[in-house]
């Protein structure tokens, strides 16, 4: 017999998917030019020069070196230049032990929330949130517990976050630069969230903390805001990264977990990490690039190109009645609908071929998500589009 869980979730897909495939049937009917798909975080910016240079390098070495095997948590020179990275940027002093290599973010989210948590336990997250954290929770048997954000600026709201906290509640999981709304979490919100997890911690057992999982796919793609360092304002936080996007890499698979070595029972945490991922099917990240995040560790993202079509999109938009939440980091735009109903609202905006995420699935109502890093070229082609739209729903009032 199938499992029925497991059966539902493929049936049902994700609804950033569902769009994404949509708007790839209108391409292939209408031509690519006239679709204007902002659905998936698929960034349009290529890999930096110098990630071609590793490949081509790598290439030139023994096959077994590039299509092989590495060893479970990953190659020991990807994992130590991981860490000396860190250790430049952040003041830390972490090492390659401290790293596990994983095959992408979903690795890396999914063996961290199945070595710290047991079936019955509870896992907040902070709403809007990406919907895939709810589908990881349940897996690994918990129960997702969303703690909405602060309406207005989509910063962490402290008080809801601790009113979501239960004896049962075994992590939190935070995302900054946010996907979907592109906010930064500040220091003083997170010192805030730290100070609060502390007085729980204090109500419990000191080998049950709450641990703080901090996602960090976008944490290079800011505009100006400072991301902190999570775990230097909180000793029980775990990091999960990937390069898909601060590199252009999303189709290749491969980030990281770092289970810092200030926190206390590292050494029971990591290995617990390293359990999940051999339980998972999650072990040994691609060779090929492991070997290219060695090489292009420090390479920096191309912001410049988001920035300008966040100006162009966010500025377009302004102008034509639309209500959005400045984004400081991330790619997207995160845009009040012209009516309560996001979901009527992005079917009608089909009729245009314009191709926006509802909020429903990010855990709130009302809201639509727009990725804006799509070419410049589909940025500036749609906005009649949406202009028309905007004129359609001023009509009707």
């Amino acid at each position: 017999m199938i499992n029925e869980t497991m059966y539902a979730r493929g049936a049902e897909s994700s609804i950033i998917r569902e769009i994404f495939s949509y708007g790839l049937e209108r391409k292939a009917q209408i031509g690519a030019e006239n679709v204007f798909d902002f659905s998936l975080g698929n960034p349009s910016v290529p890999a930096p020069a110098a990630v071609n240079d590793s490949i081509k390098r790598s290439l030139e070495l023994p096959s077994e070196q590039v299509h092989g095997y590495t060893p479970a948590p990953g190659l020991p020179a990807c994992r130590a230049a991981v860490a000396e990275s860190l250790n430049r940027r952040f003041s830390t002093s972490y090492e390659g032990k401290d790293v596990f290599m994983t095959v992408g973010a979903a690795a890396s989210l999914t063996c961290t929330l199945t070595a710290i948590t047991n079936p019955g336990d509870e896992v907040v997250v902070i709403a809007p949130y990406f919907p895939e954290y709810r589908v990881w929770i349940e897996k690994a048997g918990c129960t997702c517990v969303e703690a909405l954000a602060n309406e207005e600026t989509f910063q962490i709201n402290v008080d809801n976050v601790q009113r979501a906290i239960t004896n049962k509640t075994a992590a939190i999981i935070i995302d900054s630069p946010n996907n979907p709304t592109g906010a930064v979490y500040t220091q003083d919100a997170l010192e805030r969230l730290a100070d609060i997890l502390r007085e729980e911690n204090k109500k419990r057992d000191p080998q049950n903390p709450i641990y703080l999982i901090s996602d960090e796919p976008y944490r290079e793609i800011v505009y100006g805001a400072e991301v902190p360092w999570v775990p230097a304002l909180y000793e029980h936080t775990i990091v999960c990264y990937s390069y898909s996007k601060s590199l252009s890499l999303p189709g290749e698979r491969v980030g990281w977990v770092l289970v810092p070595n200030t926190m206390p029972r590292a050494e029971r945490v990591m290995p617990a990490v390293a359990g999940a991922a051999r339980t998972l099917g999650f072990v040994c990240a691609p060779a090929l690039f492991q070997r290219v995040v060695m090489d292009c560790i420090d390479e920096p993202s191309d912001v410049d190109a988001y920035a300008r079509n966040r100006e162009a999109l966010a500025g377009a938009l302004g102008e034509y009645g639309y209500t959005y939440v400045e984004p400081d980091g991330a790619f997207y735009l995160w845009v009040k609908a012209l009516e309560p109903d996001a979901e009527a609202f992005c079917e009608r905006a089909k009729k245009y071929e314009l191709l926006a995420v509802p909020s429903n699935s990010f855990g709130v109502p009302g809201w639509f998500r727009l990725g804006y890093c799509v070419s410049y070229e589909t940025i500036q082609n749609s906005l009649p589009a949406w202009r028309a739209l905007a004129e359609e729903y001023l009509a009707v009032k």
